[in-house]
C-alpha cells in the first residue's frame, strides 16, 4: 500500500495475508466493485503527503499536504498500514506508489492549493499569455450589504466553470468581479445601526461616508468567501460602483441617453414605497403570496346621459336613482377618482336591484357588464331585473357625481385592460394612481390628482381624510364614508398579487410625482431587435424578456435618497425649470471622475456649473434625486467592459438568476441600446433559485438554510455538518440542472462527497500505477496496444468529445454525468479492475504492463483536464503529484486535452464485440455469485468459466481476442477468473454446476455462461489456478539446472520468470525436488 515519511516514499512492512488478493483489492476506492467478487474487505487507502515533483518550470514548490512530514502524519500512515497485505512473494509485487492522498483534507489542502496559484500567478499568466481570443463573461454585481448565501455560491461557481474551461482552451478569459454599492439597503443598514439621536443629527456627507465604509467592509468580507469557493478573478482590482471612475462612466451613459432624447422629467404615477419614501422600479418589487386587500363595489351616481346613448339606454336611466357600478381593491384611491372607464366592445346592462339586501342602497339601477350581472347579484345577495342591454360605446359621454366630493366626472372609453374576469366591467379611474388610468387620463384630457404624500398619508386635497395613512386608517375611513353615503354595494377581502418593496417587505402604492424617466417608448423597437440578436440560454428566456420589454412603461430612474449617484440637474428656484445640457453633464462628469460623486454635496452650485453658465448660479439649486441603482449596475458595460483592457464590449456572456430578466439583463440592455444602439451581451445564461431538499424556499425560521461556509469549513457538530471543502460544493453545482430551481441539503451533500471520493480514488489509482512510468521513454505506440487498451482509448475519446460539447453548451450536469458513468462503469467496474493483474504481477517492463500504463497516463491527463473546471483543487493536487516531470506548473497551463484522432478509429464491429463482452461479464458475475453463495468457490480466481455465444460473428470475435495471448485481451483476464473456455455449443456450458442463458441485447444471439471450479493448483503469488504450478521447478531439477527457478515450486509459469529475474528468494527457501506425479494438487502456500 501507499505511505510517506518526510516526503520519501516507502513501502510499509505488511502483515500476513495471502498476497494473491492484491490483484483484487487494490485500486479505486469504489465500494462494492471488488469486494463482491472476492469476498474480501477493501483495505483503506492511506493518508499521504503531496510533495513537489521535479519540474524545471516551477519557481515555487507546490504546497505540501497537511499532515506530511510530522509525527501525526507518520502515526496515521502506521495505523492504516495495518490493513496491508503480504505473503512470501510480496516484495516482488509492484504495488501502487503515490503521495496523492485519498483523504482530501480540504479545509487545509484547498487553501494551500489556492496559495500556490497565487504564488505562481497561474490565473494571471493564462489571461496574459493565452494564445486564443479574449473571452468576456461579465459579472453581474452582487449587492454589498451582507454575507453570501448559497445562491451566490451557485452563481459564482457556474461562472468559474465557464472561465476555467475557456482558459483551458487557451482563450484569455479575464474575469473582473464587481459589487453594487449604492442604494437604499445600505443606507437603511447604516441608519438602523445608529442610535436615534445620532441618526437625527447625521448630515448627508456623514451618511454617505458611513455608507461607503459599510459597503467596502462588506466587499472585503464577501471577497474572502468568493475566493474560498475557488473562483478565479481579478480580486485585487474589482469594479465597484462607488468608485469615481465608474460613477463618471455612469454619468456619461446618462448624458448619451439625454442627448439621444431618451431622458425626460415628468409628473406621472410610479411605484412608490411609503416605507422607504422613494420611487421604485419594477425590478425593485416583489409579489408575495397571500396578500389580501379590501375590495369594494361602489355605485357612482348618474348625473347625465351622454349624446351617444340610444333610446333603450335613455329610457332605462331616465327615472333617476341610477349609477355606474365600479369595483376596486384600493378604496383609498376613490378620493382621486376622475372618471369611470368602459370597454366599447363589451355589452353592458342596466339592471334594477331587488330584495332586502338592496334596501340600504341609495341607487338601485346600476350599469354593469352583461357577463357580470349574475356574479354581482350573488355577491351582493340581491336579484337583478335587466332593463336594457347596450354596447359600451353608448356609455361614453355620460357623467356621474363623485359620491364623496362635489365634482362631476365623465364616463370614458378605456382599453382592452377592461375585461369581464373580475369586478363589474367598469373601471374606477384615478389618473394619479395607476398606469392605465394615467394613459386614459392623458388621452381624455383629465387632470392629475394624487392627494397622497411621501409617507403614504392623505394630503389636504383629500378633504376629511387628510393625515390618515392610505394603507391603514385612511383606507377604512373611505369605506365607511361610502357606506354612509349609501353607495357601498359590497366590501370583502380579496387575495391577489400586490407589489411590495423588496427591501422593506412592505406594500407599495401608485402615486403621481415629478420624476426623471428613461423613455423606453423612444427606443423600444431597437431594444426588441437587439434582444432577438442575442442567444438566450435556456431558450425560454427570449420570450420572457421580449414580453417584459414590449409591455414595460417608461423607466423611472430617479430616487429620493442620498446614497447614490446624483442626477446632475439644476432647478430654477422660482420656476422649478430644470437646467440640464450636454455641457453641464460633461463638466460634472469631469468633477466626479476626480473627486467622486460626493462633490455634488461638497461643491457649490457655482463650482459645479461650467464657466459658460456659471453666472446663473444665484438663481439655481441642485437637484436632490439620485439615480436608480439599476441604472448604476446597468451602466457596467460602460464602467467596466469599455473601460478595462482585456475585456470585450459586447460581452460574450452575462450569467445571472432568472429574476434578472426584469433586473440587470434589462437595465443593461436598455442603457446600452439607448446610448449605443446595441445589446451589451452576445449570450445570456440564467439559473434558477436554490431550495432545500423538500423543494421549499430557504428560511431561517424553517431552519433549512444551507450556508456555503458551513458546507466548506464544517459546522459546530462535525458529524451532522462535516467539512466537505469547496470542491464538494462545486461538484453539487456541477450535478444539478441549474436552468430550473435546484435543491441542496445534507443528503445531497453526502452523495456529492461519495462521488468526490470515488473520483479521487480513481485518480489515486492512476497516479499510483505510473510511479515507474515516463511517457517520453515508456509509452507504447497505439498500433502495438492490445485490443482492450485501444477500446478504452476509444471510449476516452468519446467521453472527452461529449464533455467538451457539454462545456461548450454550458450543460455542466452532462459533464458530471458523463464523467461519473465513465469513472464507475468503464474504469472502476471494468478496465482498472482487469488492469490490476498486469500492473501488479507482470514484470516492470512487460509489454502488456507498459501498454496499460500508456493508457493510464492518457486517462489521467484527460480526466484532469475534464475535471479541472469543476473540481480545480483536486485536479491541481493530482497534477502536482505526477510521477514524472510536469510539462507545466499547473494543470490549467497544460491546457485542454484533445483526443488523438486515431483513438476514435475502431470499427463498429470492434465496438460491438466489446459491448457483447460486457454482457458476458455481467452474466458471468451473476453466475459466479451463485457459485460463491453455494460454497463451490470463494474468490473468482477459483473459477473456470465456460462461454457459448450463438452468433458466429460474435463467437469468432471472442475467439480472436482470447487467442491474442498478450496478457490483456485473454478472456480469463477480462473476466478475472483463472480459466475461460469457449464452448462450441450451449450444452457444454450447461454441464457446469452453475450456468445461465440470456438473450444478447447487441445482436449476439444467446449467451450461455457456466461456472465450475478451476483446474490445477493455485499460484502463491498471483492466486491464479494453473496446471503448470511447479512445472518449471520440476523441469529445472530434471535438467540439473543451477537456475534459481527450481526454488519456486508454488509459482505458476507466469510468475516464475518474473521472480527469478529479480533474483528473489523467499524466506527459508531451499532446493526442492520435483514433485511426484501423484495426480493430487500440490500444497498451496497460504491456503486455509
Amino acid at each position: 500500500m501507499w505511505a510517506s515519511q518526510q516526503g520519501v516514499q516507502h513501502r510499509l512492512a505488511p502483515r500476513k495475508m495471502a498476497l494473491g488478493c492484491i490483484a483484487r483489492v487494490m485500486g479505486p476506492s469504489l465500494p462494492g466493485v471488488c469486494a463482491i467478487r472476492t469476498g474480501l474487505r477493501v483495505p483503506r487507502m492511506l493518508q499521504s503527503v503531496v510533495a513537489a515533483k521535479g519540474n524545471a518550470n516551477a519557481a515555487v514548490s507546490p504546497p505540501a499536504a497537511a499532515g506530511g512530514g510530522n509525527k501525526k502524519g507518520k502515526r496515521a500512515a502506521k495505523d492504516e498500514g495495518s490493513d496491508d497485505v503480504s505473503g512470501p512473494y510480496s516484495p516482488t509485487v509492484r504495488l501502487p506508489t503515490t503521495e496523492f492522498s485519498l483523504r482530501a483534507n480540504s479545509p487545509i489542502r484547498e487553501p494551500q492549493i489556492q496559495q500556490y496559484w497565487e504564488q505562481q500567478a497561474i490565473y494571471e499568466s493564462l489571461v496574459e499569455q493565452g494564445k486564443g481570443e479574449p473571452y468576456t463573461l461579465h459579472d453581474g454585481p452582487p449587492y454589498a450589504n451582507g454575507d453570501l448565501h448559497i445562491g451566490h455560491a451557485l452563481n459564482k461557481i457556474l461562472k468559474d466553470f465557464i472561465n476555467r474551461y475557456q482558459l483551458l482552451q487557451g482563450r484569455r478569459a479575464k474575469f473582473v468581479p464587481g459589487w453594487d454599492t449604492h442604494g437604499l439597503p445600505i443606507e437603511l443598514k447604516v441608519l438602523q445601526s445608529l442610535p436615534e439621536k445620532e441618526r437625527k443629527a447625521l448630515n448627508v456627507l456623514e451618511l454617505r461616508a458611513k455608507a461607503r465604509d459599510f459597503a467596502l467592509r462588506t466587499i472585503d468580507a464577501q471577497r474572502v468567501q468568493f475566493k474560498r469557493y475557488g473562483v478565479w478573478a481579478d480580486w485585487s482590482t474589482p469594479y465597484v460602483t462607488l468608485e469615481p471612475s465608474y460613477e463618471a462612466a455612469q454619468l456619461q451613459v446618462f448624458g448619451k441617453m439625454f442627448l439621444n432624447g431618451h431622458i425626460y422629467r415628468g409628473l406621472k404615477p410610479v411605484h412608490w414605497s411609503p416605507s422607504s419614501r422613494t420611487a421604485l422600479a419594477e425590478a425593485e418589487l416583489e409579489y408575495p403570496e397571500g396578500h389580501r386587500s379590501t375590495s369594494i363595489y361602489v355605485a357612482m351616481p348618474l348625473v347625465d346621459v351622454g349624446a351617444k346613448a340610444g333610446p333603450e339606454l335613455r329610457e332605462a336611466l331616465k327615472s333617476g336613482g341610477a349609477g355606474f357600478a365600479i369595483w376596486t381593491t384600493t378604496p383609498w384611491t376613490i378620493p382621486a377618482n376622475l372618471a369611470v372607464a368602459v370597454n366599447d366592445q363589451l355589452e353592458y346592462c342596466v339592471a334594477e336591484a331587488q330584495g332586502e339586501a338592496a334596501s340600504g342602497w341609495s341607487l338601485r339601477r346600476l350599469v354593469v357588464a352583461k357577463e357580470l350581472v349574475g356574479r354581482l347579484a350573488e355577491k351582493a345577495g340581491v336579484e337583478f331585473q335587466v332593463l336594457a342591454t347596450v354596447k359600451g360605446s353608448e356609455l361614453e359621454g355620460c357623467s356621474y357625481r363623485h359620491p364623496l366630493f362635489d365634482r362631476t366626472s365623465p364616463v370614458v372609453i378605456g382599453g382592452d385592460y377592461i375585461t369581464t374576469e373580475t369586478g363589474t366591467g367598469l373601471v374606477h379611474t384615478a389618473p394619479g394612481h395607476g398606469q392605465e388610468d394615467f394613459a386614459v387620463g392623458q388621452r381624455c384630457g383629465l387632470p392629475l390628482l394624487s392627494p397622497v404624500d411621501d409617507a403614504g398619508n392623505f394630503t389636504v386635497e383629500a378633504g376629511p381624510f387628510a393625515g390618515l395613512n392610505v394603507q391603514g386608517e385612511g383606507n377604512k375611513a373611505v369605506v365607511s364614508a361610502l357606506r354612509e353615503a349609501g353607495v357601498l354595494l359590497k366590501d370583502e377581502l380579496y387575495e391577489h398579487k400586490y407589489p411590495y418593496d423588496w427591501r422593506t417587505k412592505k406594500p407599495t402604492i401608485f402615486r403621481a410625482t415629478s420624476q426623471w424617466f428613461a423613455s423606453v417608448e423612444g427606443f423600444r423597437s431597437a431594444a426588441l431587435d437587439a434582444i432577438r440578436g442575442v442567444q438566450w440560454v435556456p431558450g425560454a428566456g427570449l420570450n420572457r424578456i421580449l414580453g417584459m420589454t414590449e409591455g414595460r412603461s417608461d423607466w423611472c430612474i430617479s430616487r429620493q435618497r442620498k446614497w447614490g449617484v446624483p442626477i446632475p440637474v439644476f432647478y430654477d428656484t422660482e420656476t422649478d425649470e430644470p437646467l440640464l445640457t450636454s455641457e453641464t453633464i460633461e463638466h460634472i462628469t469631469g468633477l466626479v471622475s476626480k473627486h467622486g460623486s460626493d462633490c455634488w454635496w461638497t461643491l457649490s452650485v457655482e463650482e459645479l456649473l461650467p464657466p459658460s453658465v456659471r453666472h446663473l448660479a444665484p438663481r439655481l439649486r441642485k437637484g436632490e434625486d439620485t439615480m436608480d441603482v439599476w441604472f448604476d449596475s446597468g451602466s457596467s458595460w460602460a464602467g467596466v467592459l469599455q473601460s478595462t483592457p482585456g475585456l470585450q464590449y459586447p460581452a460574450n456572456l452575462y450569467l445571472e438568476g432568472s429574476d434578472q430578466h426584469r433586473g440587470w439583463f434589462q437595465s443593461s440592455l436598455l442603457t446600452s441600446v439607448a446610448a449605443n444602439g446595441v445589446a451589451p451581451y452576445k449570450q445570456v445564461l440564467t439559473h434558477g433559485f436554490v431550495l432545500d431538499e423538500k423543494g421549499q424556499k430557504m428560511s431561517k425560521s424553517l431552519g433549512n438554510v444551507v450556508d456555503p461556509r458551513v458546507v466548506i469549513e464544517g459546522g459546530k457538530d462535525a458529524k451532522q455538518q462535516p467539512a466537505y471543502g469547496a470542491d464538494v460544493l462545486r461538484l453539487w453545482v456541477a450535478s444539478v440542472d441549474y436552468t430550473s430551481d435546484v435543491a441542496i441539503g445534507a443528503n445531497i451533500l453526502r452523495q456529492m462527497a461519495d462521488m468526490y471520493r470515488k473520483v479521487r480514488g480513481t485518480l489515486r489509482f492512476l497516479l499510483g500505477n505510473l510511479g515507474d512510468f515516463d511517457p517520453s521513454v515508456h509509452a507504447v505506440p497505439y498500433e502495438q496496444l492490445p485490443a482492450l487498451d485501444r477500446y478504452i482509448l476509444f471510449r476516452l475519446s468519446q467521453v472527452m468529445n461529449d464533455v467538451a460539447a457539454a462545456y461548450d453548451s454550458y450543460q455542466f450536469f452532462k459533464v458530471f454525468q458523463t464523467l461519473q458513468r465513465f469513472v464507475v462503469v468503464d474504469l472502476s467496474n471494468f478496465y482498472l479492475d482487469t488492469a490490476k493483474d498486469r500492473l501488479y504481477i507482470r514484470a516492470e517492463a512487460d509489454p502488456s504492463r507498459r501498454s496499460c500504463q500508456t493508457v493510464l497516463d492518457a486517462l489521467l491527463r484527460s480526466m484532469l483536464a475534464a475535471l479541472a473546471p469543476l473540481v480545480p483543487h483536486m485536479a491541481e493536487d493530482a497534477w502536482l503529484n505526477l510521477p514524472y516531470a510536469r510539462p507545466a506548473a499547473s494543470v490549467f497551463q497544460a491546457g485542454w486535452v484533445t483526443p488523438n484522432a486515431v483513438w476514435s478509429g475502431l470499427t463498429s464491429e470492434e465496438v460491438a464485440s466489446w459491448v457483447t463482452l460486457s454482457e458476458i461479464r455481467d452474466a458471468a458475475n451473476a453466475v459466479l455469485e451463485r457459485a460463491r453463495t453455494s460454497k463451490l468457490i470463494g474468490a473468482g480466481l477459483e473459477a473456470k468459466v465456460v462461454v457459448h455465444v450463438s452468433d458466429p460473428v460474435a463467437s469468432a470475435q471472442l475467439a480472436a481476442l482470447d487467442s491474442a495471448r498478450n496478457g490483456a485481451d485473454d478472456l480469463r483476464y477480462l473476466l478475472i477468473v483463472s480459466q475461460v473456455e469457449l464452448a462450441p455449443d450451449a450444452a457444454a456450458a450447461k454441464l457446469c454446476p452453475f450456468y445461465d442463458t440470456l438473450p444478447s441485447n447487441t445482436g449476439a444471439g444467446e449467451i450461455t455462461v457456466g461456472v465450475a471450479r478451476a483446474s490445477g493448483v493455485k499460484c502463491a503469488r498471483c492466486w491464479n489456478y494453473s496446471a503448470l504450478v511447479g512445472t518449471a521447478t520440476a523441469a529445472a531439477a530434471e535438467a540439473g539446472s543451477s537456475s534459481s527457478e527450481w526454488q519456486y515450486p508454488d509459482l505458476c509459469e507466469r510468475c516464475v520468470p518474473v521472480v527469478a529475474d529479480k533474483g528473489f528468494m523467499p524466506p527459508g527457501a531451499a532446493p526442492v525436488a520435483a514433485p511426484a506425479a501423484t495426480g493430487k494438487e500440490p500444497a498451496v502456500a497460504g491456503a486455509a
